[in-house]
């Protein structure tokens, strides 16, 4: 993750248990350091900045945690303060407005219908405020540049083998709105197989869904109600992370 001013960048370092800490000049990146978080159990997987830049949050995979970290300058520090969401939260994601936090709970792989949590950075201490079914492995949550929606990439057992009894055809795209401070589903389209990341376009109108087995983006017109199949972009390999600038 980078801050908004560009100066400072944060890296989970998901088999040590730490937060490596960078300052960044022009283009130039600076080690500024570690921060320990746990032993390699807790598996930090996935950070986001708050838009003021003096708070990130960092997912923990490994312990169920969610953690607070303050950030002065180049000090970065433990908050003293961590959330519990959900069963192994993964992806983070924050409001640009910087008023909620989304976390996907991707729980064990066992089949099971898994969870997205919010929480409420306006409360003091930050808290998470709500928790719903999104369907089995989230692995991944986009939130919008309008800062109210969410879109959710669900794998819904389409990377299990054929004669798994949790095996899908389909992926699921939901879409959910945060009408205050609770997750409200919106819309859900099928999308296909062992899909991971998604994207949204600076006016909130178009998703981008990359799906591995089917090696493509698949693209998705919203208007606010409902998702409307737009093509894909046809690649050469199985995608999976894609992150699009907000300006």
């Amino acid at each position: 993750a980078i801050n908004r001013a560009g100066t400072l960048a944060l890296d989970a370092n998901r088999t040590e248990g730490s937060v490596s800490i960078f300052t960044i000049a022009g283009k130039t990146l600076t080690a500024a350091g570690k921060l320990q978080l746990g032993d390699a159990k807790s598996e930090p997987s996935a950070v986001a900045f708050t838009p003021d830049d003096k708070w990130a949050l960092v997912t923990r995979d490994g312990d169920n945690k969610v953690s607070i970290l303050k950030v002065d300058g180049a000090t970065v520090t433990h908050s003293g303060r961590d959330i519990y969401a959900g069963l192994r939260p993964y992806p983070v994601g924050i409001s640009p407005h910087g008023d909620f936090a989304i976390v996907t709970n991707v729980g064990m792989g066992g089949g099971d219908a898994d969870t997205m949590s919010l929480i409420d950075l306006t409360a003091k201490p930050p808290r998470t405020v709500d928790t719903v079914t999104v369907g089995p492995s989230p692995e991944s949550a986009a939130i919008a540049p309008d800062g109210k929606h969410i879109v959710v990439t669900v794998i819904n057992g389409t990377s299990r083998p054929n004669d798994s009894p949790f095996h899908n055809e389909h992926g699921r795209m939901p879409v959910f709105e945060v009408r205050d401070m609770k997750l409200v589903k919106v819309t859900e389209a099928p999308i296909g197989h062992w899909c991971q990341g998604a994207g949204w376009n600076k006016s909130s109108t178009l998703i981008l869904m990359q799906c591995i087995v089917e090696q493509e983006i698949e693209m998705f017109k919203f208007d606010g109600k409902t998702l409307t199949p737009a093509g894909v972009i046809k690649l050469k390999g199985g995608p999976a992370g894609i992150a699009t600038t907000p300006h």
